[in-house]
């Protein structure tokens, strides 16, 4: 540490520098730190519980650590899980007990990225935690509700931390730009026309990529000035852009979520957002298969008879990527996601086998009419099975009435979209086709 306590506080990162040391300097995550909230008042009041929070990158989190070990009178210990261990946890608290056994005082662990941690590293903590030994305060970008183990989750409050929104982003741009002291300040920048909101719709919500932009376009245009002043242009900015990766990790939140929004898009008939998420997975990394997979899950549950093509276009899908691979995969997945989009949609197949499973589930076991039943073997007509089974080819529009289930049962109710209305339709035409009642073949 007096390493970098030896460091000209100009030559670390802007985003580094500009870390705010009161919730007065905090931009954004109003919902948590704003007058009032229940985070706010546990940090000014010094009553931290255990804390667990989460959210993207650049969005306050590890900020929020720091203001509280600044604010806090307890003992504050700092570890990283990725370089951390059991051995190291159960030093901190043996030291952590000593401490509160002989001042009364408490330890808060802060533990970076803690969604690292595996479970024997977790539950090393519980019994500490929930003694009250340690409080703990942990971060990560991953849902702590996938992430962490129950126990842990059941003995802390979870605060959820939302990419930071264009009038947080823009104070955070402009105090980096006038701070004299740990900012810009000093240097005499402008920004060319719409280069502010193009760094903050570029930024996503995420302070740092903000100040890591600024700072890299900042040095680039100081080097190439022939004047005091550093003009920030459109163009420059274009060139520092060209840097940014897309944030999308596939064993992550971002998996669920974007898999999530590109079921529902293409669900809700929206072409333009379901590729946009589409092309979101894509650019992550995410397999393809597993996107295609997807696709006839939904062909089936959401679209089902309403356009039987669906099925056999995703399934289609799914074949031809297998042999294609990427790039080129990405314009099949590209064609069914569009296709599915705009078809017409039913749940109505859905519907029918949840609500067969439920009557079965719940004990409604049927026999099996005695005409329906096998009658190839040996002996079987002497137990009258297939006796009176009407063959429904024999008869007009190969169509009979006869019985098939003892109980009427309306499992399956067609639609009035797409290639279902006429399923309704057909259904409809059978049932008003012979008025008698059913024949179950014993006349």
């Amino acid at each position: 540490m007096e390493l970098f306590n030896n460091i000209n506080i100009k030559d670390q990162p802007l985003a580094f520098r500009l870390k705010p040391d009161t919730l007065d300097n905090f931009y954004g995550q109003e919902h948590l730190s704003g007058k009032g909230k229940i985070l706010r008042e546990l940090i000014e009041q010094d009553k931290i519980k255990s804390l667990i929070l989460y959210g993207p990158p650049g969005t306050g989190k590890s900020l929020i650590a720091a203001i509280i070990a600044k604010r806090t009178k307890a003992r504050f210990e700092s570890v990283n899980a990725v370089l951390s261990n059991v051995t190291e946890l159960r030093d901190i608290i043996k030291q952590a007990q000593h401490y509160l056994k002989l001042n009364n005082e408490k330890t808060i662990l802060f533990i970076d990225e803690i969604h690292r941690f595996n479970k024997a590293q977790q539950d090393a903590l519980l019994p500490s935690v929930e003694s009250g030994e340690v409080i703990l305060v942990g971060v990560t970008t991953q849902n702590p509700f996938f992430s962490i183990v129950p126990a842990l989750q059941s003995r802390s409050h979870i605060f959820e931390f939302k990419p930071l929104d264009d009038n947080a982003l823009g104070d955070i741009l402009q105090y980096a730009l006038t701070d004299k002291e740990k900012g810009l300040g000093e240097e005499k920048i402008k920004l060319e026309k719409d280069v502010k909101e193009e760094l903050i719709r570029r930024s996503a919500g995420d302070a740092r990529k903000l100040l890591s932009y600024l700072e890299m376009a900042t040095l680039i245009a100081g080097r190439r000035s022939k004047s005091k002043e550093i003009l920030i242009s459109k163009k420059l900015m274009e060139q520092v852009f060209q840097q940014q990766f897309t944030t999308y990790d596939k064993d992550g939140d971002s998996h669920y979520n974007v898999i999530s929004a590109f079921i529902k898009s293409v669900r809700g008939s929206d072409p333009d957002a379901a590729v946009y998420y589409l092309a979101r997975m894509l650019e992550g990394g995410e397999d393809i298969l597993f996107i295609a997979r997807r696709l006839i899950i939904l062909a089936s549950e959401d679209i089902g008879n309403a356009d039987p093509l669906g099925l056999i276009i995703a399934q289609s899908c799914f074949s031809a990527i297998q042999q294609i691979g990427m790039p080129e995969a990405r314009i099949i997945l590209s064609q069914a996601t569009i296709y599915l989009a705009t078809a017409p949609k039913s749940n109505a197949s859905y519907l029918a086998i949840e609500k067969a499973l439920g009557d079965v589930k719940n004990g409604e076991m049927m026999d099996v009419p005695d005409h329906l039943k096998d009658s190839s073997y040996k002996s079987a007509k002497k137990l009258g099975r297939g006796k009176g089974y009407k063959y429904p080819h024999d008869f007009p529009f190969h169509f009979i009435q006869q019985e098939y289930i003892p109980k009427i049962k309306n499992y399956y109710e067609p639609t009035d979209l797409g290639h279902e209305k006429k399923i309704k339709q057909r259904i409809e035409f059978l049932k008003n086709l012979n008025k008698k009642k059913p024949q179950n073949g014993t006349e």
